[in-house]
């Protein structure tokens, strides 16, 4: 028997009735598939928020200033942000990375220092990085879970941080799947009607200055943010060390769009953990061909979708390794 028909079997047989637990059974299945053993484990889980400034912030494309992403920053390092209080309760060791805050952080902090500039640029006049820092970013990201792996961690989260990083996702789905601006912008930190088609019209002067910009690293490197580049650089070193991928919520999405663009089979290592209230996300987890564990209409960021999902996780691992099957409980199952 396969390992896959053995992990079938092993669902199949508990005492419910065939496919009850409905797509626990699916995510149960595939955590055993990617472990390759029909009774996984979730060891030390983290969280990695990443967080950086963007240029265009400055183009008001956010209904809070700049300096709300070095702030919260400090709330993350003082334990009062939901992201905090969501891996307390759920005991998830949570990591802040500093990929590119516009701020001069004191020494001695919690935080992990992988700044490669303070800010992307602003789009509006140049891409966002250099060819240089987009690559150093993409290695910081990896360095951070290198660390993380020598804990034994098999499955990790990555939330985010940025004033002004919708608006960078936004249009990195809109030059990867060729899709009109105007439909990939949402509401962000919650602009209002007139603040909304601000943000289109700027995207849209964003996205007619680079027609030319085509390849995946060419688009990322030109619209993204540092803290996007760095996600997606620990995301593709948790797919080559086999960790389970908690994918948060629209900004999450995206950068595992693109390693997605390269290399379908991340997905497997992927779990899509909540729906966001930002419009374009649903339609981004269509394109993926992928379903969301929970839809509570969050729109915070900071991977807080990752850390309520987290149970839910457990869940599907813990009623494949303790629940009783129809012979071991001595239950009749269903007649053929």
């Amino acid at each position: 028997m396969t390992l896959t028909d053995e992990l079938q079997h092993k669902i199949d047989f508990k005492t419910k009735p065939l496919g009850a637990l409905g797509y626990l059974e699916t995510i149960a299945h595939k955590i055993g598939m990617v472990q390759q053993t029909a009774s996984p484990q979730l060891i030390r889980p983290h969280m990695v928020v990443f967080a950086a400034d963007h240029g265009i912030a400055r183009a008001g494309v956010s209904a809070y200033p700049q300096e709300v992403t070095y702030q919260m920053v400090m709330n993350f390092l003082g334990g009062g942000a939901a992201i905090n209080v969501f891996c307390r309760q759920n005991k998830i060791d949570i990591k802040i990375v500093d990929a590119g805050v516009n701020f001069d952080f004191e020494s001695g902090l919690e935080l992990i220092d992988k700044k490669v500039r303070k800010s992307s640029r602003n789009i509006l006049e140049e891409p966002a990085m250099t060819p240089e820092e987009y690559h150093q970013a993409l290695e910081n990201g990896r360095s951070v879970v290198k660390d993380i792996v020598k804990t034994g961690c098999n499955i990790i989260g990555f939330g985010e941080m940025g004033i002004g990083n919708t608006s960078a996702s936004s249009l990195l789905m809109s030059k990867l799947f060729d899709i009109p601006i105007a439909e990939c912008v949402g509401r962000g930190t919650g602009l209002n009607d007139a603040q909304l088609q601000n943000k289109i019209n700027i995207l849209s002067q964003a996205i007619d200055t680079y027609p030319d910009v085509k390849t995946i690293d060419g688009i990322i490197q030109t619209f993204g943010g540092l803290e996007i580049a760095q996600m997606i650089g620990a995301m593709q070193e948790a797919y080559e060390q086999n960790m389970l991928i908690m994918i948060d919520g629209f900004i999450a999405t995206i950068a595992v769009a693109t390693l997605w663009k390269k290399n379908p089979d991340i997905l497997k290592n992927c779990i899509f953990c909540h729906v966001s209230d930002e419009s374009a996300h649903l339609r981004l987890l269509d394109i993926l061909g992928q379903k969301a564990l929970i839809s509570l209409n969050l729109r915070v960021g900071e991977g807080t979708g990752c850390a309520l999902a987290y149970p839910v996780i457990e869940s599907a691992v813990n009623f494949l390794n303790e629940m009783s099957s129809f012979e071991d409980a001595h239950v009749s199952n269903k007649e053929e």
